[in-house]
């Protein structure tokens, strides 16, 4: 999805963002509020092209066709850098001053402090899930987001601002781009609804039948995980094949962010895996409490299913237990445990 993309679901807001373009009045950080990953990721490009564009049109809209723009667009800009959290707790950790890690905020402030060898003129710096940063990490930011290296142009990215410190919040312009609907478009994301389906309305009191969903969401589970490890891996291979020519300790600190990567984007996927499990479930309460298809949020993934009626109380006996697997989640427990028994107590209590 490109700038014109956005300036036609959103033209309120893309048209005070070219006006401020032309008045050179153009913030140095932005606060992006987006409800979906998607969204936050294409429109911080758009928003790039828009504040670093050399060639932009008179009504202050990016070009979209010089080198920058379409570097930009294939995610080949040189200098667009990417904090992300990783690791098991997903989080973005300050990092050590003196000689700090790589995707933490002190190796994401010393990037914009280089001297660029790609002779791009300005530096674009996205923090995605920036409500991943703890209180450390966020007051660390804080003087860059005051006194920003010249030629820069930051972008906090986030699903949850609340989340942010009011200090943070305060030093960027804020957008809100909101679908007020989620996207599950995960790998195996059709089975799980089909599964959720069989043990929702086919599996009353049938605990084989509940197993038998078990198994099918925690095998699409473990394919999250391997798909998380396959992209890391993809993105790190040339980086590690280097790391061969390096000292064992550089090389095996590389090898331990790639793990911390691939960690991370487990977490993230996981994340919306577990969503996507819950929004079934609240959905179908909605239906049963009387709400119609149209108003729901996400009615496509009831798609290529005849969904029989259901009283309301059990329907919110099953968002119940979705509510409870959701927190459960949260700690270091056995999730396939977790998930056998989910399915269990939804068949019993159907």
């Amino acid at each position: 999805m490109n700038f014109n993309d956005f300036a036609e679901r959103y033209p309120e807001i893309t048209d005070c963002l070219k006006q401020a373009r032309r008045e050179k009045r153009l913030a140095h950080a932005y606060l992006l509020h987006g409800d979906t990953p998607e969204i936050r990721s294409d429109f911080a490009k758009a928003l790039a092209q828009m504040a670093i564009c050399p060639t932009s049109l008179p009504d202050g809209a990016p070009c979209g066709k010089c080198p920058i723009c379409d570097q930009l667009s294939r995610d080949v800009y040189p200098e667009y850098h990417t904090l992300s959290p990783v690791g098991k707790a997903w989080r973005i950790q300050v990092g050590d001053r003196t000689n700090p890690e790589p995707n933490t905020v002190r190796w994401f402030e010393e990037l914009f402090y280089l001297t660029s060898t790609s002779g791009a003129d300005r530096k674009v710096g996205v923090i995605f899930d920036a409500d991943r940063m703890n209180t450390e990490s966020q007051n660390a930011f804080l003087k860059t987001l005051e006194e920003p290296p010249r030629d820069s142009f930051f972008i906090l990215a986030t699903g949850n601002p609340s989340a942010l410190l009011p200090t943070t919040r305060s030093r960027c312009q804020s957008i809100t781009l909101l679908e007020n609907r989620c996207r599950f478009d995960f790998p195996g994301a059709p089975e799980l609804f089909a599964a959720l389906y069989k043990l929702q309305f086919e599996s009353s009191g049938d605990l084989p039948g509940a197993e038998q969903a078990a198994a099918a969401i925690i095998a699409l589970s473990r394919q999250l995980e391997d798909m998380a490890d396959n992209k890391t891996e993809n993105e790190w291979a040339e980086r590690l094949a280097q790391a061969e020519e390096m000292d064992p300790a550089m090389r095996k600190r590389m090898e331990k962010q790639a793990a911390s990567g691939a960690a991370g984007e487990y977490m993230r996927v996981r994340k919306y895996f577990l969503g996507a499990i819950h929004t079934w479930f609240a959905q179908v309460y909605q239906l049963a409490s009387g709400a119609s298809m149209k108003h729901l949020a996400n009615p496509e993934i009831f798609e290529g299913f005849t969904l029989p009626e259901m009283a309301d109380e059990k329907a919110l006996a099953a968002l119940q237990e979705a509510d409870s697997l959701l927190y459960n989640m949260y700690f270091n427990i056995n999730e396939e445990l977790a998930l056998r028994s989910f399915c269990m107590n939804v068949a019993l209590k159907r």
